[in-house]
C-alpha cells in the first residue's frame, strides 16, 4: 500500500471544463464519501468546471456508463468511483479486474482521461479509511487531483501537436 500522495495540481482558471463522475450506488456510504471529497477537491482545483454526477447500480456497470458518456458528451475527463469489498468467493476480484480492464481500454480508445478509483478492499475498515476520513488515504481527493492533472496534460499535448 502506498502512502505517497500525488501533489496538488495547480488551480485551473479560464475555460469551462466539463467532468463526469460515474459513481456506484453499491456500498453507498463509502462511495458517497468518495463523491463528496472528489467534488470538494474539484471545486478547489477547477472552480469553473461543470461536473455531472451519474449514478449506476454497481461497479460492474461503471464502464458502460463511461462509454455512453464518451460517445454522447463533450467532457475533458471521467472520474469513476466505487467500492468493492472482498467476500468469501472470487466474485469481487472478477468484478474489479473486469472494471479495471474496461476503464483502461475506454481511456485509450477515446483518448480521454478515465480516472479509476473503483476500490477493491478487504475490509470495511479499509473502505472507511479510504473513503470517509480526511487523511492522506482519501481516494476521492486523489481522483480529483488525477483528473485535474490529466486534463492539463492532455491540453498541453494537444496544443503541442498542432
Amino acid at each position: 500500500m502506498s502512502f505517497s500522495v500525488p501533489p496538488k495540481p495547480r488551480i485551473m482558471s479560464g475555460g469551462r471544463n466539463k467532468i463526469a463522475i460515474v459513481a456506484s450506488q453499491f456500498n453507498e456510504e463509502y462511495v458517497e464519501g468518495l463523491v463528496e471529497s472528489c467534488l470538494a477537491e474539484l471545486g478547489e482545483l477547477i472552480p469553473n468546471a461543470r461536473v455531472d454526477l451519474i449514478r449506476v447500480p454497481g461497479a460492474f456497470e461503471i464502464p458502460l456508463a463511461c462509454k455512453l458518456v464518451l460517445e454522447n458528451e463533450e467532457c475533458e475527463a471521467i472520474v469513476c468511483l466505487g467500492v468493492i469489498i472482498e467476500g468469501a468467493t472470487a466474485h469481487a476480484d472478477l468484478v474489479a479486474e473486469s472494471v479495471t480492464d474496461s476503464l483502461l481500454n475506454l481511456s485509450v480508445a477515446y483518448g480521454k482521461p478515465v480516472i479509476h478509483e473503483v476500490l477493491l478492499v478487504k475490509t470495511h475498515e479499509q473502505a472507511k479509511e479510504r473513503c470517509l476520513e480526511d487523511n492522506d488515504l482519501n481516494r476521492g481527493r486523489d481522483a480529483a487531483r488525477a483528473a485535474a492533472g490529466m486534463i492539463e496534460v492532455c491540453k498541453e499535448l494537444t496544443r503541442n501537436a498542432k
